[in-house]
């Protein structure tokens, strides 16, 4: 990494959520602890996406999930079927990714988008991502790595990552689960589990019974 790397903010500073907002309001990148590991945010429009695919090295048929503040904000733009509300219900906020078909008439950009048009949402148990959803909507979060390396659990890890393409990090120390978030999807067959992370699959079978 070149250059003394970006500006860093305490989580608990008062100025963090702010100055983040400004930095993802000018297209730009912020590193955010969660409670599983470090994520990488942007605003949910194309070019911000695109920069972000680019700063992980990361394909752009895999979708990035949307942190959201709450499931109406999840509502807004995708289908909720009964079970998976009850997940949400029972996990959130917490270590679990839903992905949802998007609502007929929803104009998604395509890298929100995965492989099958769905898209993944979060709703994480801490104050940072969730107070940038708050104030901005649903915002593009995913791990803060190098696509295919091992996820950043603190801010020192995160910067040495990919440092340079950040415009402010925000740091909450050590993550505390280190286990990304289990991923489950709901289409018309059901629910399929295609990431057990924090929350194991038979917490997440037993739920859904």
């Amino acid at each position: 990494m070149s250059g003394i790397g970006p500006p860093v903010l305490s989580a608990d500073d008062p100025d963090a959520i702010p100055a983040a907002i400004d930095v993802l309001w000018m297209g730009g990148i912020v590193g955010v602890p969660t409670e599983t590991v470090y994520g990488l945010a942007v605003l949910p429009q194309p070019e911000p996406l695109a920069t972000l695919l680019r700063a992980k090295r990361r394909p752009s048929d895999k979708g990035i999930t949307l942190a959201v503040d709450s499931l109406d904000q999840v509502e807004a733009v995708a289908e909720v079927s009964a079970a998976a509300r009850h997940l949400a219900d029972r996990f959130w906020p917490g270590p679990l990714t839903l992905v949802l078909p998007p609502r007929t008439g929803s104009v998604l950009p395509d890298p929100l988008l995965g492989p099958t048009g769905a898209v993944g949402f979060r709703l994480p148990d801490h104050p940072v991502p969730r107070g940038l959803a708050a104030a901005l909507g649903p915002i593009g979060l995913t791990s803060a790595n190098l696509s295919g390396e091992p996820d950043a659990r603190t801010s020192d890890e995160l910067i040495a990552a990919i440092g340079d393409s950040i415009g402010l990090v925000i740091d909450g120390g050590a993550a505390q689960g280190g286990v990304p978030s289990t991923v489950v999807a709901f289409d018309g067959n059901g629910a399929k589990i295609l990431r057990e992370g924090a929350i194991g699959s038979a917490a997440i079978r037993a739920a859904l019974r």
